[in-house]
């Protein structure tokens, strides 16, 4: 996308915004998404008091949305799939989107809020469905495409866009 600074370019939930930076009088950073007419904007108001780089403020944020979408599409999928996960965790994992333990512990990168939510929905099903088979035969895909028909063509997007959502934040992006 663009550089990490006031009015750079940033992917979140698969559409490209505005980053904002302001300075804001209150003791608080906050981050918020707001439409206008020339676009959707990331708008940082920064605390007085908050020394956080602007990265790790943004990246906290995103956690946070994306533990809120990640679970709200595993409420959708597993009682449809039948399955219940033990637990499950949001990391910044390098070689996979998503993982699914035998103890039925599943783990989910907080980088998939920046990809469209299809994409972040197919991650999702397919760890559930790791649930009820734990390889990735016939049955286990036929599983997927029960809740994601189209799970191919997002699997592919997370392919091609790998190296740009895991460089989302990196310095001088």
């Amino acid at each position: 996308m663009g550089p990490l600074r006031d009015g750079g370019l940033f992917r979140f939930r698969g559409e490209t915004h505005r980053l904002r930076v302001v300075a804001a009088g209150r003791r608080r950073t906050t981050v918020s998404r707001e439409g206008g007419d020339a676009g959707d904007a990331l708008i940082v108001r920064l605390g007085a008091a908050d020394r956080r780089n602007l990265d790790a403020i943004l990246e906290a944020w995103l956690k946070e949305k994306a533990w809120v979408a990640i679970n709200r599409e595993i409420e959708r999928h597993a009682t449809a799939l039948d399955v219940a996960p033990i637990a499950v965790t949001i990391r910044d994992t390098r070689t996979r989107w998503g993982s699914c333990s035998r103890a039925r512990r599943l783990s989910f990168s907080w980088r998939l809020v920046l990809a469209p939510p299809e994409a972040l929905e197919t991650v999702v099903i397919h760890e559930l469905a790791h649930l009820r088979v734990f390889g990735h035969g016939p049955g286990f895909w036929a599983i997927v495409a029960s809740r994601r028909p189209d799970h191919r063509i997002w699997r592919r997007w997370l392919r091609d866009h790998s190296l740009e959502l895991h460089g989302a934040l990196a310095a001088g992006q």
